[in-house]
């Protein structure tokens, strides 16, 4: 399975490099070019958002933007991004980019370098603002933060004398005895081969005291003991039933409405899968916790998405002036209380009105703050590609869990030192 996948990524890193051309990357934002923008942003964001464009448009009314919604999954909104600034299109203004986007684009200058003292990185949350920096130059500004969560039924486990699991073992136990006893399902997260996987195997590697790449991201730093561990824990869940089958095919949607229609005990996911539970029939009878791990609290990876211009943008100095309006508190408190969406400036989480409205605001701080990010490298998608597809095979029972832990790092290894 790894070595098929590395066959893949070979000839795509090849004729990547091959179709690369001078793109101008480094080129500040232009001080001229004003005019109507196009804000693109992934559809499973945007229900909240037409309402904050309409106070932009109404005093912009001859800089409006326009919405142009992306499909939902990472994978593909990249994808589509991707082939228009290939094509060097200027179809985009400004691009909603997941975290770990930032050096990939900033790398093919595909996006322009922003001016530091013109956003208040010193009032974000911490680490926020590393995922906006590549080479020691702001690409992106912040605009919301994210972090996996323990969604768990409070009801249930209330009605057991429990508390939700701190650990793995906890977790079992509870998904395994009380996933029978009610029947329903016991833990689900993002398990279909995509992005959410390998963010779902990062956080058990991490909550396994482990890690998969160093913070230069040119070197795999995987051990074998926490690796296994984590894919144990994984695979172990689907081989016991507590995890089930339907969960292979789950994105965060799927995992979502599983967990709100009342077919499962626990369920990670992202913050804004809390709004849409807490205006449902689980009203009342969920919460949610830090993510369990080996020996204690477990560590998700940090997610959230970043506001850049496109290079290719012929109106730079109007998006600018958006995304400095779009990611200031007041918009940023919108955020929060539109579109269930974690803000980036700290001070929000720390505002009472708004902890008796979104009373996770506390234990959404704790899990962003002990996140840790992905690999910021050029060549995280083909490292993404590499860990979902090896995962995956270990949870649909096709290859053995030390095999595919020993294939996944040699694989590692040769995917950075080819793209390195």
């Amino acid at each position: 399975m790894v070595r098929r996948v590395l066959a893949v990524l070979a000839a795509f890193l090849v004729a990547g490099c091959a179709g690369l051309a001078d793109t101008g990357a480094g080129s500040a934002v232009g001080s001229d070019g004003t005019g109507p923008i196009t804000l693109a942003i992934g559809r499973d964001t945007t229900a909240y958002l037409r309402p904050l464009l309409d106070r932009w448009n109404q005093a912009h009314p001859d800089e409006p933007v326009s919405l142009l919604e992306l499909p939902e999954a990472a994978d593909e909104q990249r994808a589509q991004m991707v082939a228009n600034l290939q094509a060097h299109n200027g179809v985009y203004d400004v691009l909603a980019l997941d975290v770990i986007w930032t050096a990939e684009f900033a790398d093919a200058g595909w996006i322009v370098p922003l001016d530091r003292s013109l956003f208040p990185l010193d009032k974000l949350l911490k680490g926020v603002a590393d995922t906006a920096i590549y080479r020691d130059r702001l690409w992106a500004a912040p605009y919301t933060s994210n972090a996996g969560l323990l969604y768990y039924r409070s009801d249930i486990l209330k009605k057991e004398h429990l508390k939700p699991p701190k650990t793995w073992a906890e977790l079992r136990e509870q998904a395994s005895r009380l996933s029978a006893k009610y029947h329903i399902g016991g833990y689900a997260g993002q398990f279909l081969p995509y992005e959410g996987l390998t963010v779902n195997f990062a956080e058990a590697v991490q909550s396994a005291g482990g890690s998969i790449l160093g913070p230069d991201a040119r070197t795999v730093t995987m051990d074998l003991g926490s690796a296994r561990a984590a894919l144990d824990f994984l695979v172990g869940g689907v081989k016991e039933g507590w995890i089930p089958r339907e969960a292979l095919t789950y994105k965060e949607e799927e995992s979502r409405l599983a967990f709100q229609e009342g077919r499962l005990l626990f369920a990670r996911n992202w913050p804004h899968a809390y709004g849409p539970a807490a205006h449902s029939k689980l009203a009342g009878k969920f919460s949610v916790a830090r993510l369990p791990g080996l020996n204690g609290p477990g560590s998700s990876s940090l997610g959230g998405y970043n506001l850049a211009i496109s290079a290719f943008s012929k109106r730079q100095k109007s998006a600018l002036d958006f995304i400095r309006y779009f990611t200031g508190l007041d918009n940023e408190r919108l955020v929060l209380t539109e579109g269930s969406f974690p803000p980036v400036w700290a001070e929000l989480y720390d505002d009472p009105e708004l902890i008796e409205r979104f009373p996770y605001l506390p234990a959404l701080k704790e899990a962003i703050v002990s996140a840790r990010p992905r690999p910021v490298t050029a060549d995280y998608n083909q490292v993404s590609l590499l860990i979902s597809s090896a995962v995956s095979g270990a949870l649909t029972l096709a290859q053995p869990v030390d095999e595919t832990v020993a294939d996944l790092k040699q694989g590692l290894g040769e995917v950075i030192q080819f793209g390195g």
